[in-house]
């Protein structure tokens, strides 16, 4: 890869996580003229409780959702790591996927999976938030971390901030998403193998309650929460 800079790098565990967690995010974003770029760690392969449908099947049809979700919220790019849904672990190997990513695109702002959700979560997503902060602090900073990187071209670079969007712990910033909540819903309804009618038939108004939720305490109708952490090193 040769470095190609982006606004915000967002690093979603599974297809369709990024649009439940900071879809309205990235569409306020766009519209704003940030260029952001999603990063798909795994195939989603096993998000299903249809027994006829084959793996390998429901990989491809999860990508094509998630193109679908990009083109919505106006993602510049997609990139897909394509690892199988529940096989990730805190590898060297992974991480320096990670590391590449953030020094080809060079974000100001990366955003990823809360990974300190207390007891029930699912494993890809601590997985990923764990490496994910890891990867941004401080392996994608130092040269000497994963040098071989630095003959593809590939120098260090330091994030300025972290965005996890988190359920309910260790919340410390909200994003107003009243004007791009539609579009959000929009791109939910492109995984139609997840949240299509026939699964959540109330999605738009789960969904609003959620958002209605977060914004409990600030002057917005609907919001999306995260942990934000500045990187001052």
């Amino acid at each position: 890869m040769s470095v190609k800079k982006a606004d915000v790098l967002v690093i979603t565990p599974h297809p369709d996580d990024a649009e439940f967690g900071v879809a309205g995010t990235v569409a306020k974003w766009v519209a704003e003229g940030k260029e952001v770029v999603y990063a798909v760690c795994t195939n989603g392969d096993k998000g299903t409780s249809d027994y006829s449908v084959k793996p390998e099947e429901l990989a491809v049809t999860r990508e094509r959702e998630q193109l679908c979700a990009a083109e919505v919220l106006g993602v510049r790019e997609v990139i897909f790591l394509r690892h199988s849904d529940q096989s990730l672990e805190d590898t060297p190997e992974f991480r320096k996927e990670i590391v590449r990513l953030i020094r080809t695109f060079q974000p100001d702002i990366v955003v990823s999976s809360d990974p300190y959700r207390r007891y029930i979560w699912h494993r890809d997503h601590r997985i990923v938030g764990r490496v994910v902060l890891d990867a941004v602090f401080p392996y994608a900073r130092d040269h000497l971390a994963y040098p071989d990187l630095l003959s593809e071209g590939l120098k260090p670079h330091k994030v300025k901030e972290v965005w996890l969007w988190t359920i309910a712990d260790n919340i410390n910033h909200r994003a107003d998403i009243t004007d791009t909540f539609q579009i959000k819903l929009k791109a939910l309804r492109c995984h139609e193998s997840q949240a299509g009618n026939d699964r959540l038939p109330d999605l738009e108004e789960r969904l609003r309650q959620w958002a209605k939720d977060r914004a409990e305490g600030t002057e917005y109708e609907l919001a999306e929460a995260f942990h934000r952490e500045e990187i001052l090193w």
